[in-house]
């Protein structure tokens, strides 16, 4: 595959590019005047009909690159039923759900019918718009897959291929999906493909997929934005001591602080810091991939105008959302895949603000940071002095124990029959990542005092040799049968008469007082 690579300085307008006169009013209408360097760079090849690799930092309108052009080639045809005419394949929900508010802001001025294939959504409602005839199909792999497997779909008629943010794709396994998806496609198709970063799974997709494409590069992959104030924070390895320095750091940002998404790298962590903070009265909301859709666009629509302003989420919030005004960006947890900080930084320093990035980094994330590092090439400035200046109280040691009891922890939670933290806060217990109270007093009084001492229960270990009680000698002479006496029989206490046999008492069965005929 020959590449072609394109560093062309940015046009002065939008008019430069060769876009069509309605794709330009509805730009102008939007208060877009002067493209950035990647939609510079990449709309003339796509207007060309030329494959285009586009590789830049996340933020940089990507997204425009291929909308705007695309726009422009679907002013002439018509969409036939089950036949959509291009097709633009993203890694989650969130991402389809915002290209096609793309298509809808800067396509108002076209009458084109646009598909969204997503999860979480009915497969009727998204069959009668593919009968209808798509001329932008909008698809994750697998809800994609799934209408195709069902005899829904034809993938015959698409000329136009987007694939976006293609490192994410790989780090979520679609990458068979993917190299299934393309056998599909016509070999004839244009391939527009964008990614942050270049691993070499995704070079080596490029060169099976990919005609001569241009390579469009305004960055160095993997790269941050200068505008981002980058910092590390050492914390204590414990939970409950993350939590309490990821509140302490939020409020010393003060006013400074207009919004913020922390991310956690496993859902059960954003649940659970969720419920913290919210604890601890934060205005705060959630976003993870376990949430049904319905409630993870109404969470990120409350965060865009401001009904929200702390959001955690996971990774799924760490790539392609157009949230421009996100001022701080919390990482509860450092990444394991470096890749993820470059995108979960991103999401703050949009459209040339500035904005701020704090990593909460324990003993043990060291290896985490060295990578972050090494993929970006540049070191991270420490909050307040790095991991060797960690002291125990820093570190999170557990709170003493009283009365042999173990103070809270996370293990709390995890445990079989503990109360969780919702629980706690709806019986008006303490927070988990708070020290165990002190014993009451009077409590403490009886746990000084010794036990008052049981008497020992006497089990008569039973001899081998002659069946008797161990440990008890048998008499020298014993009487013959007849003359021993006999024990004294204790006597019973019965209520219902002399006739109940002994051994059954009160509690004999009334089927069993039921006389034998003889």
């Amino acid at each position: 595959m020959s590449s072609e690579d394109k560093a062309a300085p940015p046009a002065a307008t939008f008019a430069d590019l060769g876009l069509s006169p309605k794709v330009l009013s509805a730009v102008e209408d939007a208060g877009y005047t002067t493209p950035t360097p990647i939609q510079a760079g990449a709309i003339p090849h796509a207007l060309q009909g030329k494959d285009v690799l586009g590789i830049a930092q996340t933020g940089t309108g990507k997204t425009a690159s291929f909308v705007l052009p695309m726009l422009t080639r679907l002013e002439r045809g018509r969409a036939r039923a089950r036949m959509p005419r291009t097709l633009i394949l993203e890694p989650t929900r969130e991402l389809a759900a915002q290209v096609e508010e793309n298509f809808v802001r800067y396509g108002k001025n076209h009458r084109l019918n646009i598909a969204l294939l997503i999860g979480g959504v009915s497969f009727d409602d998204q069959e009668r718009k593919l009968e209808r005839g798509a001329d932008v199909l909008i698809a994750t792999p697998g809800r994609l897959l799934d209408h195709f497997e069902r005899g829904k779909l034809l993938l015959t008629g698409v000329d136009i291929l987007v694939i976006d943010e293609a490192d994410r794709m790989l780090d979520m396994g679609f990458i068979p999906d993917i190299e299934r998806i393309c056998k599909l496609i016509p070999f004839t198709r244009q391939t527009l493909f964008f990614s942050a970063t270049m691993p070499p799974e995704i070079t080596k997709l490029t060169q099976q997929f990919l005609q001569a494409p241009v390579r469009v590069e305004v960055s160095k992959p993997a790269s941050t934005a200068q505008n981002i104030t980058q910092r590390l924070v050492k914390t204590g390895g414990k939970p409950w001591a993350k939590r309490a320095k990821l509140r302490e750091l939020i409020d010393g940002e003060g006013d400074e602080l207009k919004n913020a998404i922390v991310f956690c790298n496993r859902k059960a962590d954003v649940a659970l810091l969720y419920r913290s903070l919210l604890r601890h009265e934060y205005n705060v909301g959630a976003l993870h991939g376990d949430m049904d859709q319905r409630a993870r666009m109404a969470t990120l629509e409350s965060f865009r105008k401001g009904t929200v302003t702390l959001l955690v989420a996971s990774d799924v919030a760490a790539r392609g959302l157009d949230i421009p005004a996100v001022s701080h960006i919390f990482n509860f947890d450092v990444p394991v895949h470096s890749e993820d900080y470059v995108h979960r930084i991103g999401r703050t320093g949009r459209a040339g603000r500035s904005g701020k990035a704090f990593t909460l980094v324990t003993r043990g994330d060291g290896k985490y940071v060295d990578a972050i590092e090494k993929l970006t090439g540049q070191s991270i400035e420490w909050r307040d002095g790095d991991l060797s200046t960690l002291s125990e109280e820093d570190d999170g040691a557990e709170p003493p124990r009283r009365g042999g009891r173990r103070s809270g922890g996370e293990g709390r939670t995890r445990s079989r029959g503990k109360a969780s933290d919702g629980e706690r806060s709806r019986r008006g217990g303490r927070a988990k990542d708070e020290p165990a109270p002190v014993a009451a007093a009077a409590e403490d009084e009886a746990q000084q005092q010794p036990a008052a001492e049981k008497p020992a229960r006497r089990k008569p270990r039973k001899d081998r040799a002659d069946g008797k009680a161990a440990g008890e000698r048998a008499p020298a002479e014993q009487p013959p049968q007849g003359d021993r006496p006999k024990p004294a029989k204790p006597e019973r206490r019965r209520g219902k008469g002399e006739d109940t046999p002994v051994g059954f008492g009160d509690d004999m069965p009334d089927f069993m007082k039921i006389k034998v005929k003889a």
